[in-house]
């Protein structure tokens, strides 16, 4: 028996197939560059320390989110991208846009100093944020 498939079929189809995949979902990070380089001169570990505090803070707070479940839920698709701010200022200055735009974020603060050290956001589909995130380089 041959069936034949008209074209309303395979465009309700095509919908469900993309419905069916799952969303990427990245969770970004935001490291001082600077705080690399003279004067401060921190080591690479608690530069990647201060990722890792701010990761998993932002993962903390915003646990009930549905974006960050579905994130934890496959922990081997996990996507992290760390980008670079080049201060303290130009990564103040983003925390606020995120503030201000209801993008939720952790702006993590090395202690006891009271230092901006690391903006994690928690984890979104790379659309709803790239427009916030797009001057900043690759963190090297």
């Amino acid at each position: 028996m041959h069936w034949a498939v008209g074209p309303v079929f395979w465009d309700v189809w095509k919908m469900a197939a993309s419905r069916a995949e799952p969303q990427v979902l990245v969770q970004y990070l935001v490291l001082r560059k600077d705080l690399s380089q003279a004067p401060f001169s921190w080591p690479a570990g608690a530069l990647v320390a201060q990722a890792c505090h701010a990761a998993t803070a932002a993962l903390h707070i915003h646990r009930n989110h549905p974006d960050t479940a579905a994130y934890l839920q496959e922990l081997g698709r996990m996507r992290k991208v760390v980008l670079e701010a080049p201060d303290e200022t130009t990564l103040k200055e983003l925390a606020e846009t995120l503030q201000q735009k209801n993008i939720d974020h952790m702006l993590w603060l090395e202690q006891p100093e009271n230092i901006p050290t690391c903006i994690a956001l928690r984890p979104y589909p790379k659309e709803e944020v790239n427009q916030y995130l797009k001057k900043f380089r690759l963190f090297k």
